[in-house]
């Protein structure tokens, strides 16, 4: 039997596009219309953006520990969170947690060095692109990143949290990415991280001038080849 998927939301947005993935590409390993059983526990996105904004990683650790119990009751046998940000608080989770989890960056990792992919362009929100979460883990496997300058940032950020996260698409948004990722390429990436889990609602290998490694869907895959083990 695949094991029980537990998803500790975050966003409406992205926590729906990693559940869909999980359900329209199970198919493919369980048959027609199946798929692993999946639970899904949210906390208000508005408790999570009050710690980001006070610099509280300890209580962003709370509200995923408190999502993860909540699933481990309801037979989860694995945990992953659809949010690239609040992996900012991984360290503090995983040690506490009542079960494992698989790690966003640590996934999309793996797929950029399985592709050969060297240099990668990172975007997301202003607290995600600030932190250490993917610097980090793709220095670990000896991958490095370009990040956006202050003035893009912002502008992502604003495109992420007043726009996406509502699940709003603008055409104008596409080219702002478009001409990040334009630069990013000049500066010698050969693929960009859509480190956000609602950019690819907005961003995909068909308008983009770079190769993109979509963080939500590379996560939901890796949750199916897990539940299947």
């Amino acid at each position: 039997m695949a094991q029980h998927i537990g998803i500790v939301a975050c966003s409406a947005e992205g926590a729906a596009l990693c559940y869909r993935t999980i359900c329209a590409e199970g198919a493919a390993l369980l048959g027609a219309h199946a798929h692993p059983e999946v639970s899904l526990h949210s906390h208000s996105l508005a408790d999570y953006v009050a710690c980001l904004a006070a610099g509280d990683l300890a209580g962003v650790a709370e509200l995923m520990l408190d999502s993860a119990h909540k699933l481990a009751a309801a037979g989860a046998d694995f945990l992953i969170c659809p949010d690239n940000t609040v992996h900012q608080a991984f360290a503090l989770v995983a040690p506490r947690s009542p079960r494992p989890w698989l790690h966003i960056a640590e996934v999309v990792a793996d797929e950029a060095a399985q592709r050969g992919f060297r240099q990668l362009g990172l975007v997301g929100t202003r607290w995600l692109v600030d932190s250490s979460v993917y610097p980090d883990t793709l220095a670990a496997r000896g991958l490095s990143c370009v990040r956006p300058d202050a003035a893009q940032r912002d502008a992502i950020d604003r495109i992420i949290m007043d726009e996406l996260v509502a699940g709003v698409l603008r055409a104008q948004s596409v080219e702002r990415f478009q001409q990040v990722f334009a630069r990013m390429k000049a500066a010698g990436c050969d693929a960009v991280i859509l480190g956000c889990t609602e950019i690819p609602l907005l961003m995909n290998d068909s308008n983009s001038p770079l190769p993109t490694l979509d963080s939500t869907r590379l996560l939901s895959r890796a949750a199916l080849r897990r539940a299947m083990q």
